[in-house]
């Protein structure tokens, strides 16, 4: 197995801690006898030699001595071995390392007839990736088909199959053929739901009409004959950590994943989907629906709120992982959660002990129950949210979280001012400290907050870098507040000259009206600032509105020219100015394709102009018959902040009414 190990220069290769000198002592422990020293040596494999899915030279000098492993059978966990192979010759890779594994690819033919049912699992995909001989591969499967029994390496050939279907089409014909016989009686539920989802992926043609009816009937057959055998305890290793991380059944995870990403835009079909699940007396088959259909919510659009209710329903469950996923998941729907809200007020209510998460390194956040309820803008959030604040520990963010109540969070203003006079302005952490606590006391737009707000303007030290953030900070909140921060005035006038000019300058105009004296400090940042102070100063000029028609020439050329934040604030700021949309129209088209993180603020605007903006009704009118959500990418990528796109689509419907 080892045979030219010691002949390679290992202290001359390299993995993702340095030196390589020490890959010989982790393979020949994944041979160990010992159970403890093999996991040891797969955790060290993937946390140095394959960290986070890299190849390094001392990666590829790895394979042929992974490859002579896989083939002892004598070697423990080969499985494990072969699925690191796969991992290596990952098209993510790279092309040496695919190469390095193509190479010893005949090894996997008799791999997968191994006798060992973890081995056959991981070489049956490995055939159709790495073996560049397709009639051949068909031929192995097919072959394999015929005689595999054991119901754990069944789903894997399915999957290896529809693999097949989709790298060699010009081939596929067979496997589809096989893939359907598959998906129907007298073949296990497991293996019938397995080809389904790759018939979905490759073949949908040839999928029932019936289809997720079909599917959530085999997953509940399916659940009724799984084996329920003793858990195994996973090591306090990298790779036992990860596997106690995993669904209890990863199988049926992976099983019914697969046919999500199937369906992809159908959304009504995976809503229907997710019910049957969810829907389950199976306890692991709704955890692995709750963990999926976050997914879906990021991505999509839809009336999500019988999928919500039943994950909500699992909020009263007693088993930890399938509550603590529900409560995950139900956490970052804001609004869209509110379908669950009984169910989360009853836990925060029945478990104050979750109100807090604390942390092995660093402060106690908020808990995840409370956190829900909270941003589903539900006011029975208020009454444990101001026991926290109370209390000896404020967990980090708090504050951020009151945004979400509006109003109804009005009687916790005195206690967050009371936390806002105790953060300490000669701390490097003070901004940390402050910054949810004045963005509540903002939101609040709470007038008596302004003597603790001028308290961290007039008492944070020069020197330490928590003063600019604390200074950029306080003056967002007395701008908020308008008129009731007048008592702050001569502190905005002594930032004029500074890097906060242009929010001071909107502050100070927030406080007095006085267009003489923020009008010259607006116009020097919007022609000589750049990026941001430049995007500032001409938000701030459009709220002075006809007052600043000097500002007019500067604002139309940050219109035509510059990044797509600053000519849209600039364009906004012309039409609140003077009223003619005809410039800034075509201005708000163009940065609305260019831009979808640009759309919010447009759509803000949109509605703002009312029937001057019915040129761009065709926008509005497309976005909100678009399925995915505007900062989403087609396969899962891309920013997926459900709050943001919910609020576009609210603005949308805004703009489009006042037309």
């Amino acid at each position: 197995m080892f045979t030219g190990i010691d002949k390679v220069d290992w202290t001359s290769l390299r993995h993702a801690y340095g030196s390589a000198e020490d890959v010989p002592g982790l393979l020949r422990g994944l041979a160990s006898a010992d159970a403890a020293e093999r996991e040891v040596a797969l955790d060290g494999m993937y946390g140095s030699v394959h960290h986070q899915g890299n190849v390094y030279d001392s990666t590829l000098a790895c394979v042929p001595f992974l490859f002579a492993l896989a083939s002892r059978a004598e070697v423990p966990d080969r499985g494990a071995i072969v699925e690191l192979l796969v991992s290596i010759g990952a098209e993510s890779a790279g092309p040496p390392a695919q190469a390095a594994v193509r190479a010893g690819a005949e090894a996997f033919v008799p791999l997968a007839d191994d006798p060992c049912p973890g081995v056959r699992r991981a070489a049956t995909g490995a055939l159709v990736r790495f073996l560049d001989e397709p009639a051949r591969v068909l031929e192995l499967l097919r072959r394999r088909l015929t005689v595999e029994r054991d119901e754990q390496v069944l789903p894997t050939l399915a999957a290896a199959l529809g693999l097949f279907v989709r790298r060699h089409p010009a081939d596929a014909a067979g496997a589809v053929e096989l893939l359907a016989a598959q998906s129907g009686p007298p073949h296990s539920p497991g293996m019938r739901l397995a080809a389904l989802g790759q018939l979905a992926l490759g073949a949908p043609e040839r999928l029932p009409a019936d289809l997720v009816p079909a599917a959530v009937r085999l997953l509940r057959e399916r659940s009724e004959r799984r084996a329920m055998g003793p858990d195994r305890v996973a090591p306090d290793t990298l790779v036992g950590r990860i596997r106690r991380l995993r669904p209890s059944d990863e199988e049926g995870a992976y099983l019914l994943r697969t046919l999500h990403r199937a369906l992809d835009d159908r959304v009504a079909d995976r809503i229907a989907l997710l019910v049957g699940q969810l829907s389950s007396p199976d306890a692991m088959d709704r955890c692995n629906a709750v963990r999926m259909s976050a997914g879906l919510f990021r991505e999509w659009r839809a009336d999500f709120s019988a999928p919500v209710s039943l994950i909500g329903a699992q909020l009263g469950q007693l088993e930890d992982q399938l509550r603590d996923a529900a409560v995950s998941v139900l956490a970052e729907l804001f609004g869209l959660a509110a379908p669950a809200a009984e169910e989360m007020h009853a836990l925060v209510t029945a478990r104050p002990d979750l109100w807090v998460h604390t942390w092995e390194r660093g402060r106690p956040s908020l808990g995840g129950p409370l956190k829900g309820l909270a941003r589903s803008g539900d006011p029975r959030a208020v009454q444990p949210l101001g026991q926290l604040l109370a209390g000896p520990v404020m967990p980090a963010g708090l504050g951020f979280e009151v945004v979400h109540l509006g109003p109804a969070a009005a009687p916790l203003a005195p206690a967050l001012r009371h936390r806002l006079g105790q953060v300490p302005l000669d701390s490097p952490g003070a901004a940390e400290l402050a910054a949810p606590l004045l963005a509540a006391l903002t939101a609040l737009k709470d007038p008596a907050a302004v003597p603790e707000v001028l308290r961290l303007l007039r008492g944070a030290p020069d020197g330490l870098g928590a003063r600019e953030a604390l200074v950029g900070q306080a003056v967002r909140a007395l701008d908020a507040l308008g008129t009731a921060a007048r008592a702050a005035a001569p502190v905005l006038r002594g930032l004029l000259d500074t890097r906060h000019a242009a929010p001071a300058a909107g502050a100070l105009w927030a406080a007095e009206g006085d267009v003489d004296a923020v009008l010259p400090t607006l116009l020097r940042e919007l022609t000589h600032g750049r990026g941001r102070s430049a995007r500032t100063a001409a938000e701030r000029l459009g709220r002075l509105g006809p007052a600043a028609r000097d500002a007019l020439p500067g604002l139309r050329a940050l219109a035509g020219s510059g990044r797509v934040w600053e000519r849209t604030a600039a364009a906004q700021a012309c039409w609140r100015i003077d009223g003619d949309p005809d410039p800034v129209l075509p201005v708000l088209r163009a940065a609305w394709s260019e831009n979808p993180y640009a759309r919010g603020a447009i759509a803000e605007c949109l509605a703002a102009m009312g029937p001057a903006a019915a040129p761009l009704r065709d926008l509005l009118t497309a976005e909100l018959a678009t399925a995915r959500r505007h900062t989403a990418r087609p396969g899962g990528y891309g920013s997926h902040d459900i709050a943001q796109d919910e609020r576009l689509l609210a603005n949308c419907r805004r703009a489009l009414a006042s037309q």
